[in-house]
Protein backbone atom coordinates (compact mmCIF):
# COMPACT_ATOMS: atom_id res chain seq x y z
CA UNK A 1 0.00 0.00 0.00
CA UNK A 2 1.31 3.43 -0.97
CA UNK A 3 2.18 6.07 1.87
CA UNK A 4 -0.16 8.84 1.64
CA UNK A 5 1.19 12.33 0.96
CA UNK A 6 -0.01 15.63 2.27
CA UNK A 7 0.67 19.22 1.30
CA UNK A 8 3.52 20.64 3.29
CA UNK A 9 5.48 23.85 3.50
CA UNK A 10 8.04 25.35 5.84
CA UNK A 11 7.93 29.17 6.27
CA UNK A 12 10.09 31.65 7.52
CA UNK A 13 8.52 34.01 10.10
CA UNK A 14 9.08 37.59 11.75
CA UNK A 15 11.84 38.69 9.23
CA UNK A 16 11.52 40.71 5.59
CA UNK A 17 15.03 38.28 4.39
CA UNK A 18 14.53 34.33 4.12
CA UNK A 19 16.69 32.85 6.46
CA UNK A 20 17.03 35.51 8.83
CA UNK A 21 13.29 34.80 11.02
CA UNK A 22 12.33 31.36 12.85
CA UNK A 23 11.26 28.44 10.92
CA UNK A 24 8.34 26.59 11.17
CA UNK A 25 6.75 23.45 9.30
CA UNK A 26 3.52 23.02 8.63
CA UNK A 27 1.68 19.89 7.54
CA UNK A 28 -2.09 20.43 5.88
CA UNK A 29 -4.64 18.17 5.86
CA UNK A 30 -4.10 16.38 9.48
CA UNK A 31 -7.36 15.27 10.41
CA UNK A 32 -6.45 11.69 10.35
CA UNK A 33 -3.35 11.55 12.24
CA UNK A 34 -3.08 10.71 15.80
CA UNK A 35 -1.25 12.22 18.39
CA UNK A 36 1.49 9.95 18.66
CA UNK A 37 2.05 10.46 14.85
CA UNK A 38 2.16 14.64 14.91
CA UNK A 39 4.79 14.41 17.82
CA UNK A 40 7.05 12.01 15.85
CA UNK A 41 6.67 14.39 12.86
CA UNK A 42 8.17 17.25 14.73
CA UNK A 43 10.60 15.21 16.39
CA UNK A 44 11.77 14.68 13.18
CA UNK A 45 11.64 17.68 11.40
CA UNK A 46 13.92 18.92 14.61
CA UNK A 47 12.58 22.64 14.11
CA UNK A 48 11.34 24.60 17.61
CA UNK A 49 7.84 23.85 16.39
CA UNK A 50 5.75 22.11 13.72
CA UNK A 51 2.19 22.70 12.90
CA UNK A 52 -0.99 20.67 11.58
CA UNK A 53 -3.91 22.26 10.27
CA UNK A 54 -6.99 20.18 11.27
CA UNK A 55 -10.79 21.01 10.68
CA UNK A 56 -12.21 23.74 13.34
CA UNK A 57 -14.73 22.01 15.66
CA UNK A 58 -15.43 25.69 17.24
CA UNK A 59 -18.14 28.04 15.53
CA UNK A 60 -16.85 30.44 14.18
CA UNK A 61 -12.90 29.31 13.40
CA UNK A 62 -11.60 28.79 9.59
CA UNK A 63 -9.43 26.22 11.18
CA UNK A 64 -7.73 24.72 13.95
CA UNK A 65 -4.12 23.74 14.62
CA UNK A 66 -1.89 21.72 16.42
CA UNK A 67 1.48 22.84 17.73
CA UNK A 68 3.86 20.78 19.15
CA UNK A 69 7.66 21.04 19.60
CA UNK A 70 9.87 18.38 19.53
CA UNK A 71 8.48 16.97 23.22
CA UNK A 72 5.40 17.91 23.41
CA UNK A 73 2.37 19.81 21.91
CA UNK A 74 1.63 23.48 23.18
CA UNK A 75 -1.13 25.25 23.21
CA UNK A 76 -0.06 28.50 21.76
CA UNK A 77 2.32 29.66 20.18
CA UNK A 78 3.36 33.12 18.38
CA UNK A 79 5.58 32.08 15.35
CA UNK A 80 3.79 29.26 14.40
CA UNK A 81 0.34 31.16 14.48
CA UNK A 82 1.86 33.54 11.72
CA UNK A 83 3.12 30.99 9.91
CA UNK A 84 0.29 28.87 9.79
CA UNK A 85 -1.88 31.74 8.56
CA UNK A 86 0.80 32.43 5.79
CA UNK A 87 0.87 28.65 4.69
CA UNK A 88 -3.37 28.33 4.37
CA UNK A 89 -3.54 31.73 2.81
CA UNK A 90 -0.39 30.91 0.48
CA UNK A 91 -2.55 27.51 -0.63
CA UNK A 92 -5.67 29.08 -1.49
CA UNK A 93 -7.50 29.22 1.25
CA UNK A 94 -10.20 31.98 1.28
CA UNK A 95 -10.42 33.65 4.71
CA UNK A 96 -14.63 33.30 6.36
CA UNK A 97 -14.70 37.10 6.82
CA UNK A 98 -12.48 39.50 4.70
CA UNK A 99 -9.20 40.13 6.16
CA UNK A 100 -9.36 38.22 9.53
CA UNK A 101 -8.48 34.18 9.75
CA UNK A 102 -9.84 33.23 13.10
CA UNK A 103 -7.31 30.35 14.25
CA UNK A 104 -8.66 27.55 17.00
CA UNK A 105 -5.94 26.37 19.38
CA UNK A 106 -5.00 25.25 23.13
CA UNK A 107 -6.07 28.70 24.27
CA UNK A 108 -9.48 29.28 22.24
CA UNK A 109 -10.01 31.07 19.19
CA UNK A 110 -7.20 34.07 17.76
CA UNK A 111 -7.79 36.33 15.54
CA UNK A 112 -5.59 37.15 12.73
CA UNK A 113 -5.05 40.13 11.00
CA UNK A 114 -3.80 40.56 7.27
CA UNK A 115 -2.42 43.74 6.70
CA UNK A 116 -2.12 46.12 3.18
CA UNK A 117 1.80 45.36 3.36
CA UNK A 118 1.46 41.70 3.41
CA UNK A 119 2.61 41.64 6.76
CA UNK A 120 -0.17 39.97 9.39
CA UNK A 121 -0.30 40.31 13.27
CA UNK A 122 -2.03 37.88 15.32
CA UNK A 123 -4.26 39.49 18.84
CA UNK A 124 -2.12 38.63 21.60
CA UNK A 125 -3.80 36.14 24.09
CA UNK A 126 -3.96 37.20 27.98
CA UNK A 127 -1.06 36.74 29.65
CA UNK A 128 -1.07 35.45 33.48
CA UNK A 129 1.77 37.91 35.11
CA UNK A 130 3.28 37.32 38.18
CA UNK A 131 6.17 39.14 39.70
CA UNK A 132 9.41 36.95 40.89
CA UNK A 133 10.01 36.35 44.62
CA UNK A 134 12.54 38.38 46.16
CA UNK A 135 14.76 35.40 46.90
CA UNK A 136 14.45 34.66 43.55
CA UNK A 137 15.38 37.59 42.06
CA UNK A 138 18.60 37.42 44.06
CA UNK A 139 19.65 34.33 42.66
CA UNK A 140 18.56 35.17 39.34
CA UNK A 141 20.95 38.60 39.19
CA UNK A 142 23.86 36.77 40.29
CA UNK A 143 23.29 34.10 37.89
CA UNK A 144 22.99 36.25 34.99
CA UNK A 145 26.44 38.04 35.94
CA UNK A 146 25.92 40.08 39.36
CA UNK A 147 26.41 43.78 40.17
CA UNK A 148 26.16 44.55 36.53
CA UNK A 149 23.19 43.51 35.59
CA UNK A 150 20.20 46.40 36.14
CA UNK A 151 16.15 44.84 36.70
CA UNK A 152 15.68 49.02 35.60
CA UNK A 153 11.89 49.71 36.57
CA UNK A 154 10.30 46.26 36.18
CA UNK A 155 11.18 43.65 38.23
CA UNK A 156 11.25 40.01 36.90
CA UNK A 157 7.82 38.66 35.92
CA UNK A 158 6.67 35.20 34.89
CA UNK A 159 4.65 35.29 31.96
CA UNK A 160 2.05 32.98 30.83
CA UNK A 161 -0.13 33.05 27.32
CA UNK A 162 -0.23 29.64 26.44
CA UNK A 163 3.72 29.92 26.45
CA UNK A 164 5.44 30.66 30.20
CA UNK A 165 8.25 32.97 29.88
CA UNK A 166 10.42 34.76 32.94
CA UNK A 167 10.78 38.08 31.66
CA UNK A 168 13.99 40.07 32.18
CA UNK A 169 14.95 43.60 31.59
CA UNK A 170 18.67 44.68 31.50
CA UNK A 171 20.21 47.55 31.13
CA UNK A 172 21.08 48.22 27.67
CA UNK A 173 20.83 46.07 24.51
CA UNK A 174 24.57 45.50 24.51
CA UNK A 175 24.11 43.67 27.71
CA UNK A 176 21.41 41.85 26.15
CA UNK A 177 23.02 40.22 23.07
CA UNK A 178 26.16 39.57 25.02
CA UNK A 179 25.40 38.37 28.46
CA UNK A 180 26.92 35.90 30.06
CA UNK A 181 25.12 33.29 32.42
CA UNK A 182 25.58 30.50 34.85
CA UNK A 183 23.39 28.05 32.97
CA UNK A 184 22.71 25.88 35.64
CA UNK A 185 21.53 28.66 38.23
CA UNK A 186 19.39 29.95 35.78
CA UNK A 187 17.98 26.57 34.51
CA UNK A 188 17.34 25.56 38.80
CA UNK A 189 15.05 29.84 38.72
CA UNK A 190 13.65 28.91 35.85
CA UNK A 191 12.20 25.80 36.11
CA UNK A 192 11.43 26.33 40.02
CA UNK A 193 8.92 28.80 38.94
CA UNK A 194 7.57 26.74 35.51
CA UNK A 195 8.71 29.05 32.39
CA UNK A 196 9.85 27.82 29.37
CA UNK A 197 13.03 30.23 29.32
CA UNK A 198 14.71 33.72 29.81
CA UNK A 199 12.94 36.66 27.82
CA UNK A 200 15.39 39.17 28.29
CA UNK A 201 15.22 42.89 26.68
CA UNK A 202 15.92 46.09 26.91
CA UNK A 203 15.54 49.59 25.35
CA UNK A 204 17.36 50.71 22.13
CA UNK A 205 18.20 54.89 21.96
CA UNK A 206 15.33 56.64 19.75
CA UNK A 207 17.25 56.95 16.92
CA UNK A 208 18.33 52.43 17.06
CA UNK A 209 17.51 50.00 15.12
CA UNK A 210 14.45 49.16 16.75
CA UNK A 211 12.51 50.54 19.83
CA UNK A 212 13.52 47.10 21.98
CA UNK A 213 15.95 44.64 21.43
CA UNK A 214 14.98 40.94 22.95
CA UNK A 215 16.63 37.53 23.47
CA UNK A 216 14.84 34.55 24.10
CA UNK A 217 16.59 31.83 26.21
CA UNK A 218 15.00 28.15 26.24
CA UNK A 219 15.77 25.81 29.22
CA UNK A 220 14.62 22.39 28.77
CA UNK A 221 13.49 20.08 31.42
CA UNK A 222 17.21 18.50 30.93
CA UNK A 223 19.08 21.84 31.57
CA UNK A 224 19.83 21.74 28.07
CA UNK A 225 19.65 25.71 26.27
CA UNK A 226 19.15 27.22 23.02
CA UNK A 227 18.62 30.64 21.86
CA UNK A 228 14.99 30.81 19.87
CA UNK A 229 15.75 33.27 16.88
CA UNK A 230 12.23 35.16 17.47
CA UNK A 231 9.24 34.52 19.94
CA UNK A 232 5.90 35.65 19.06
CA UNK A 233 4.57 34.08 22.29
CA UNK A 234 7.17 36.39 24.50
CA UNK A 235 6.76 39.51 22.15
CA UNK A 236 3.00 39.25 23.33
CA UNK A 237 3.64 38.47 27.49
CA UNK A 238 6.56 41.52 27.75
CA UNK A 239 3.53 44.18 25.44
CA UNK A 240 1.33 42.81 28.46
CA UNK A 241 3.45 43.21 31.44
CA UNK A 242 4.35 46.62 29.71
CA UNK A 243 0.50 48.05 29.42
CA UNK A 244 0.25 46.42 33.14
CA UNK A 245 3.31 48.66 34.69
CA UNK A 246 2.53 51.55 33.10
CA UNK A 247 5.48 51.41 30.69
CA UNK A 248 4.07 51.00 27.02
CA UNK A 249 6.59 52.42 25.04
CA UNK A 250 4.19 53.75 22.56
CA UNK A 251 1.01 53.03 20.45
CA UNK A 252 2.88 50.70 18.44
CA UNK A 253 7.02 49.93 18.68
CA UNK A 254 9.49 47.55 17.24
CA UNK A 255 11.41 44.32 18.42
CA UNK A 256 14.52 43.31 16.83
CA UNK A 257 15.46 39.98 17.97
CA UNK A 258 17.98 36.80 16.92
CA UNK A 259 21.11 39.31 16.52
CA UNK A 260 23.03 37.36 18.77
CA UNK A 261 22.73 33.92 16.45
CA UNK A 262 22.90 35.77 13.36
CA UNK A 263 19.34 36.63 12.88
CA UNK A 264 17.65 39.63 11.99
CA UNK A 265 14.51 39.19 13.32
CA UNK A 266 11.72 42.14 13.36
CA UNK A 267 8.31 42.43 15.27
CA UNK A 268 5.92 44.70 15.24
CA UNK A 269 3.40 45.59 18.33
CA UNK A 270 0.38 47.91 18.21
CA UNK A 271 -2.10 48.59 21.41
CA UNK A 272 -5.34 49.20 19.98
CA UNK A 273 -7.68 51.81 21.10
CA UNK A 274 -9.93 48.75 23.03
CA UNK A 275 -6.73 47.82 24.88
CA UNK A 276 -5.56 44.67 23.01
CA UNK A 277 -2.15 43.70 21.36
CA UNK A 278 -1.56 42.91 18.04
CA UNK A 279 2.15 41.17 17.39
CA UNK A 280 3.21 40.99 13.65
CA UNK A 281 5.58 40.61 11.42
CA UNK A 282 6.51 39.70 7.39
CA UNK A 283 6.67 35.77 6.56
CA UNK A 284 8.27 33.74 3.77
CA UNK A 285 7.72 30.33 2.00
CA UNK A 286 11.47 28.73 1.75
CA UNK A 287 10.15 24.67 1.30
CA UNK A 288 7.08 23.99 -0.53
CA UNK A 289 5.37 20.37 -1.83
CA UNK A 290 4.19 17.27 -0.04
CA UNK A 291 5.18 14.96 3.55
CA UNK A 292 5.31 11.56 2.61
CA UNK A 293 3.19 10.18 5.84
CA UNK A 294 3.27 6.52 7.46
Amino acid sequence: MSARQVRFKQVDVFSEAPFKGNPLAVVFDADGLTDEQMQAIARWTNLSETTFICAPTQPGADYRVRIFTIAYELPFAGHPTLGTAHALLESGYRPRQPGRLVQQCGVGLVEIALRDDGSMAFAAPPARIEPLGADDQRALKAALGGAEIDFGDIEPCCLDNGTPWLAVGVDSPSTCISIGFDPVGVSRIVQKVGMTGLALYARHAPDGPATLEVRCIVIDSDYSIYEDPVTGSANAGLASLFAARGRRPGARYTVRQGTAIGREGRVTVDYDAEGGIWVGGRTTTIVDGTFRLF
